[in-house]
Parts: C-alpha cells; sequence; structure tokens
C-alpha cells in the first residue's frame, strides 16, 4: 500500500488511540526502519512516553532506564526546548564534537545497538515539543532515505499538532510549574554527595563534560581557554574525589536516581 492510502489512514485515525501506532506504519512504507519511540517533552519534566513499539527488553534501556535520567544529556531533549526549530534531523547533527566518546554514550546510548536514530521535532503547543524517533539497528539512512522522509514533515508535523493539542495536561495534574535546569540539577546532585562543592563555573564545566562537550569547545562556549577548561576539571575530580568522566558520569547518575 501507497503513501497516499497511508497517509489517509493517519487523517482518519487523528484523536485516537491508534493514532501513534498508523502514523508511524505510514512513515515505513515510505522508508522502513525497525523502531519507533515518541516521547514528549515539557521544559524539566520527565520525557513521557506517548508511544513506542520496542520489544521489552529494549524498552527497559530505551524507555524505562532513559527516563531515570540519561535523557537530561539526551541531544533530542536539549534541543527540544521552546521555541523550537521545528525539522527533522539526525541525531549526529545535534550531538556535541565529543558525543561518541562521552560518558553517556558509552554507558548508555550504546546499549540500545542501534545504528542510527532520526527524529521529527514538533512543536505541539504549550512549549510541549514531540520528538517522533526513527531508528536503525544495522545500517544508516541514507541521504535518498533521509530526504524522503524529510518530505514528510510537513504532513507529520500538521497531524501531530491536531493529535497531541493539550498534551501538556499529561505532565501534571495540577498547575504546571516549571522545574530546575540541568545545571541546577548537576548542583544538587553532587551538594546530595558532599555539601556545596563546586563553584558555579565548575557546574558548567561539568554541564557541557556530561553532554559531551570536549574541553575546546566548552572553552569556546564560555569564553575561557581550553587549558583553563583542562583544570576546572581536574578540580573538579580532586574535590568529589573520582578519577575520570566515567566516574563522573555514574556519580551523577547514581546521585539524580536517589533524589527522584
Amino acid at each position: 500500500m501507497g503513501w497516499i492510502e497511508e497517509s489517509a489512514k493517519v487523517v482518519d485515525a487523528l484523536g485516537e488511540q491508534e493514532f501513534p501506532k498508523i502514523l508511524t506504519e505510514a512513515m515505513r512504507s515510505v522508508v522502513p526502519f525497525e523502531f519507533t519511540v515518541i516521547f514528549a517533552y515539557f521544559k524539566d519534566y520527565k520525557p513521557l512516553d506517548v508511544y513506542d513499539d520496542f520489544p521489552k527488553a529494549k524498552r527497559k534501556v530505551m524507555v524505562d532506564a532513559y527516563q531515570e535520567g540519561p535523557y537530561l544529556l539526551d541531544p533530542f531533549y536539549l534541543n527540544s526546548v521552546a521555541p523550537l526549530d521545528q525539522r527533522l534531523v539526525r541525531l549526529r547533527d545535534l550531538a556535541p564534537d565529543r558525543f561518541y566518546q562521552s560518558e553517556y554514550f558509552r554507558n548508555y546510548y550504546k546499549q540500545t545497538g542501534l545504528a542510527e536514530e532520526i527524529g521529527f521535532l514538533v512543536d505541539v503547543g504549550d512549549n510541549v515539543s514531540v520528538v517522533i524517533s526513527a531508528m536503525r539497528e544495522h545500517k544508516v539512512f541514507s541521504a535518498r532515505e533521509f530526504r524522503d522522509l524529510k518530505a514528510l514533515f510537513p504532513f507529520v508535523a500538521a497531524c501531530s499538532r491536531r493529535h497531541w493539542k493539550g498534551l501538556i495536561t499529561r505532565f501534571a495534574d495540577g498547575p504546571v510549574q516549571e522545574g530546575p535546569r540541568l545545571s541546577s540539577l548537576i548542583e544538587k546532585a553532587f551538594q546530595s554527595v558532599g555539601g556545596n562543592l563546586l563553584t558555579p563555573r565548575e557546574t558548567e564545566v561539568v554541564e557541557y563534560a556530561l553532554k559531551g562537550h570536549s574541553a575546546e569547545a566548552t572553552g569556546k562556549l564560555l569564553g575561557i581557554a581550553p587549558g583553563t577548561v583542562r583544570i576546572h576539571r581536574r578540580n573538579i575530580y580532586g574535590k568529589l574525589q573520582i578519577s575520570s568522566q566515567g566516574e563522573l558520569f555514574s556519580l551523577f547518575i547514581a546521585t539524580l536516581a536517589e533524589m527522584s
């Protein structure tokens, strides 16, 4: 069945529980891929798993573990804050320069076993964004396949805005209030293991290190020399009594779990 027939099914399913599944099937009729997950993001609330088609074991990594804290370092999450640049994008095009050497990638993302993830970033209103991820296990999307999916974006975005209008109500039963940013969560996490250990600048350096920025990229963002960034990192490790970025990541995730 072709795109015209599949897209008609999508329109018929607007407002129905089966909409995400039918939307995914329509996208697959154009370009095949193995898995889909649709997360909704609002400010600093934990992301909502709106839909996924993972088998049970993979869902433990892709959804359950993700929602416990690693999402804070996910480039899709970090690029889904309003105002949103709505588009289809490859994960690698959002990621910082050392993302694939970061502890987030090594300790979490590699467990997904994915060859590539691309995402439709859509603003559905009320500062809520939805990321519809298409995932492949064995090969990346070709340039042509990416273009073919990109051509669907206006349709996917329009249907998503219609279907998920009012999604903000699922983030809280009462009035929705803004929570702390990642930097504040880092500060609170490390306060919990040893008091007010880090200076504001050191907290910023930790944030960029955890996201996957190199010393050079961090220095450029903060307006300081890369050597100064490295000095800050050595001081941070000394204060926290750790010796590697891997330990820093583990400490951050462990303390976030204690705070939840």
